[in-house]
């Protein structure tokens, strides 16, 4: 997995240690209803299209660029699906990651769908109804996209 120079850099006296970070997400639909997926090179697991933003750059613009460079896929952001803090990740070489996910509902504009990096092993479009096994966290971003937006929030309750 390539990673960016600012967190290789970081990582040079951070080492493994956990790191909070910011990420982006996105439920890229086609025309079809369809979702894009990729299976990722560091996990082997199906997922939606995510990476982390460059210092500096606006959230929309960095899935935007995630999904094309993971993808070739073109892709408009329509609005903002969820932020959530995801769990602590371990990666295979021992560092360790939080995220603040921001993740998108886009609609998918040109490109073909092929691994276009090394961060994919494949990457295809999918039926709502006929999703290959992946992490809950995606699955759930991806029934929030499909009824609408999100309807619940782990622990957050209503004050009257």
């Amino acid at each position: 997995m390539p990673i960016p120079d600012f967190l290789r850099a970081l990582r040079t006296t951070a080492g493994h240690q956990l790191l909070w970070l910011p990420g982006v997400s996105a439920i890229v639909l086609d025309d079809d209803g369809r979702v894009l997926l990729g299976r990722r090179s560091d996990t082997g697991q199906w997922s939606i299209i995510g990476g982390i933003p460059d210092p500096g750059e606006q959230p929309a613009a960095a899935v935007v660029r995630e999904v094309y460079e993971e993808t070739a896929v073109h892709c408009v952001p329509e609005r903002v699906l969820l932020v959530e803090a995801l769990e602590p990740f371990t990666y295979p070489n021992g560092d360790v990651c939080q995220y603040m996910d921001t993740c998108f509902l886009a609609r998918a504009v040109g490109g073909e769908a092929q691994v276009n990096d090394d961060e994919s092993l494949e990457v295809g479009w999918f039926e709502l109804d006929a999703l290959p096994p992946m992490q809950r966290f995606a699955l759930t971003r991806i029934k929030q996209a499909a009824a609408g937006g999100p309807t619940w929030f782990d622990g957050i309750t209503e004050e009257r």
